[in-house]
């Protein structure tokens, strides 16, 4: 299966366009990891880009992500990508996190959403992003409250990545994308 047959997929399911870039964004932080650890990085953004493709249609625990599971494999998707998808949901025990595979999905998808945040308040967005600005978000509970801080240190230290190089990598690995994750330098932000 092709990047764009994953891409068609989510198009499939995905309306809501601020759930499609942050797909993209964990797809994009996931090859990045990919390529440091030397992970096939089109199997480890494939798990990226499709882990929350079923959410829009079954955002209810445990439907997410067990109804997506069943159309990836009716679909012909490896397990190993389906097993991975299935292992960031916290609420389902028969899913452990194992693989590094497993650990990079789950340190990946609450950090880019809490970075997206972060960067739609800054007038830069993502250029400048430092790690000491995201923890000093990440202390206020108001902002981006659903985010649950203990799964961004947790991902962190899972997957064996002090947190601040963590937050350093995923910005890095997220800011050549800026334009097609909307997060473009611009007015309007909050400094």
């Amino acid at each position: 299966m092709s990047r764009d047959q994953d891409l068609a997929l989510v198009r499939e399911h995905t309306r809501n366009e601020g759930l499609v870039r942050h797909m993209l964004s964990v797809e994009f932080a996931m090859r990045a990891y990919a390529k440091q650890f030397g992970e096939d990085a089109d199997e480890w953004g494939r798990v990226g880009l499709l882990h929350d493709f079923d959410y829009e249609r079954w955002p209810n625990p445990p439907d997410h992500p067990l109804k997506g599971a069943e159309i990836l494999r009716e679909r012909g998707y490896p397990e190993r990508v389906i097993y991975a998808i299935l292992s960031h949901a916290d609420y389902l025990p028969d899913f452990p996190r194992v693989s590094r595979l497993d650990k990079a999905l789950y340190a990946c998808d609450e950090m880019c959403g809490f970075l997206v945040a972060c960067a739609l308040v800054r007038p830069g967005r993502l250029a400048g992003l430092s790690p000491s600005s995201v923890r000093k978000k990440m202390k206020q509970a108001s902002f981006a409250a659903a985010v649950k801080r203990e799964a961004l240190v947790r991902g962190a230290e899972d997957l064996g990545i002090p947190l601040d190089e963590h937050i350093a990598f995923l910005v890095s690995a997220l800011e050549p994308h800026s334009r097609e994750l909307g997060l473009e330098p611009g007015e309007g932000a909050d400094s």
